[in-house]
């Protein structure tokens, strides 16, 4: 692996560690923050398939992915709805972490990974460093009852829309639709679950299509773009490879979590800066176990 491909494999780290900060930095209620990511994310899309010339895939790989970025923008919603609660430097550890978590027990469950005896040892000891990594950076020194019945809240959202993350992932492969070509049908899929939701939140006190705050987010999406494009060019064989991407791609985390506490201004006590470091590492360490074990 030369450095020209490694340094491909961290480009989305600067799109998907940043996202949140922009989002976070630009306000906003969720649905101005789905309208903004997913409307940004099309533009990029029909940018990239005008100026690549990427045919329009056949119609089951269209469906398929369409349905995919509709499970994504789902999941998001859920996501930008916890960030209100949690904060971005507890929500994305923790939903990095349920992401992995998911990604390998669906290897294992339906891919087929992990087919020793010793992988699978190896792997669920990986997940449970992930969990306790997980722990780390969302735990607080001064508890309160509502911190408490925020955090659990914020937990068992996060869970439901992994199932979302889960189906952006697997929708795609089902159907081996190329990278390129599923981006746009993909974005398309965001796009239409982001406009729904900012109708169905549209009422005579929030009117999401009319707020500065819907279209301040465009910039958000195109870093989400980004981020999704340039892993799309590191996953492929002659890059870094699936499992390696990923890996490097994750590294988005530590951007997104160090960034919101410092750009966004989210405070920690020392003891719960030291906790979100080892935490930080425990999830990237173990998430970097799961990826690579046969």
């Amino acid at each position: 692996m030369n450095i020209e491909n490694i340094l491909i494999g961290l480009l989305p780290m600067i799109g998907w560690g940043v996202f949140p900060l922009l989002v976070g930095k630009f306000g906003g209620k969720p649905a101005n923050q789905l309208i903004g990511t997913t409307f940004g994310t099309l533009i990029l899309a029909i940018i990239v398939m005008v100026f690549r010339g990427t045919p329009i895939p056949e119609t089951k790989t269209f469906i398929f992915c369409l349905i995919s970025g509709a499970c994504w923008a789902s999941a998001q919603s859920i996501t930008f709805k916890v960030f209100e609660m949690m904060g971005v430097s507890r929500t994305m550890p923790i939903t990095t972490g349920f992401q992995l978590i998911g990604a390998s027990v669906w290897g294992v469950l339906v891919l087929g990974n992990w087919i020793s005896f010793q992988s699978k040892v190896i792997g669920f000891i990986a997940i449970a460093l992930i969990i306790v990594g997980v722990y780390l950076t969302a735990w607080t020194q001064n508890k309160t009852v509502e911190s408490k019945s925020a955090a659990t809240k914020g937990v068992l959202l996060l869970l439901v829309g992994e199932l979302g993350y889960l189906g952006y992932s697997a929708f795609p492969r089902a159907v081996d639709a190329n990278g390129f070509e599923g981006f746009l049908p993909q974005a398309l899929g965001m796009a239409i679950v982001g406009a729904v939701f900012a109708l169905a939140h549209t009422n005579k006190d929030s009117h999401p299509f009319r707020e500065k705050s819907s279209y301040t987010n465009l910039i958000s999406g195109l870093f989400f773009a980004f981020a999704a494009l340039t892993y799309l060019i590191s996953a492929q064989p002659s890059v870094n490879g699936l499992a390696t991407g990923f890996v490097l791609s994750q590294t988005s985390v530590i951007v997104a979590t160090i960034g919101s506490i410092f750009f966004l201004h989210e405070k920690k006590t020392k003891k719960e800066m030291i906790a979100v470091l080892v935490g930080l590492l425990l999830v990237l360490v173990a998430g970097s176990v799961t990826a690579f074990i046969k």
